[in-house]
């Protein structure tokens, strides 16, 4: 049965828990699951009690958000199997705080528009570890004054280029944060390489053998691109992983668990890799 391995959580951006997650990988039948939350292994960490608890296959993970220097644009890395913390917790900390700054900063604009205690937003991130416009679109729809999340004043509010309340982050280099992961003894996936224009990056990546796989199946994905990806992979001996980018209702639109997977070889030959 095939394998989910990229999934989101309350811990960071998610709006389900970890024995949620767990519980919805079961069943749908999946052999295993990784809970890959944005800079925080607390999330995967409490998911493995889960999956021991469930009899549900658990893969420890995490997102890292960083910066192709070369292009500027965003790349995320998935990082399974760590098992070194002390090497990422540094870049983990540091994220975070950036991220809650940001978060607290756009909150301030937004409260120009609309009269919302902090409270309410602070209460829809308690159990994350940093701050997401999606914690303030939640907290902006149970005031009633939005309908969606991710409509046209999520737009207003937050479009990169324009928004009014959009604050930007600055994340760690790429080079940097897959470095930190081998030195940790994990592997480094590079997440989506359609999302942020990546094929350039996932060449430049794989040729160097600075990853052990790519994640080629995906909800984000153009027609051609999971061909385009599986290529490269096959050249440079890559794993070839799928994910849902599970986020339950913080996401634009409905995709469950399970909707994209790794098949059996390939996180066969992803956990090869680790040995």
């Amino acid at each position: 049965m095939p394998a989910d391995l990229h999934c989101h959580t309350y811990c960071s951006d998610g709006s389900d828990s970890p024995e949620e997650v767990v519980l919805l990988a079961k069943y749908r039948g999946l052999s295993a699951v990784a809970v890959t939350d944005h800079d925080t292994f607390s999330g995967g960490e409490t998911a493995a009690a889960f999956g021991k608890k469930y009899g549900m296959g658990v893969i420890s993970g995490v997102e890292f958000s960083t910066c192709d220097t070369e292009t500027g644009r965003k790349a995320h890395i998935l990082a399974y199997l760590c098992d070194e913390l002390r090497f990422l917790s540094d870049i983990c900390r540091a994220t975070c705080e950036a991220r809650r700054e940001a978060g607290e900063q756009m909150l301030e604009k937004v409260q120009r528009f609309y009269p919302i205690p902090a409270l309410m937003v602070m209460r829809r991130a308690e159990r994350s570890a940093s701050l997401y416009k999606q914690h303030i679109m939640r907290a902006l729809m149970d005031a009633g004054y939005v309908n969606e999340m991710y409509g046209e004043e999520y737009k207003k509010l937050f479009a990169v280029n324009g928004g009014a309340a959009y604050v930007p982050v600055q994340y760690p280099e790429v080079h940097e944060v897959i470095e930190r992961i081998h030195r940790a003894g994990g592997l480094a996936v590079l997440a989506h390489p359609s999302e942020y224009d990546g094929y350039d990056l996932l060449k430049r990546l794989a040729s160097a053998h600075e990853i052990d796989g790519v994640e080629v199946c995906h909800p984000s994905n153009c027609a051609g691109d999971e061909e385009k990806f599986t290529a490269v992979a096959d050249e440079y001996d890559l794993a070839k992983t799928g994910g849902t980018d599970f986020h339950g209702m913080y996401r634009k639109l409905p995709v469950p668990l399970g909707t994209c997977t790794t098949a059996d070889d390939q996180l066969e030959k992803l956990l090869a890799k680790k040995k």
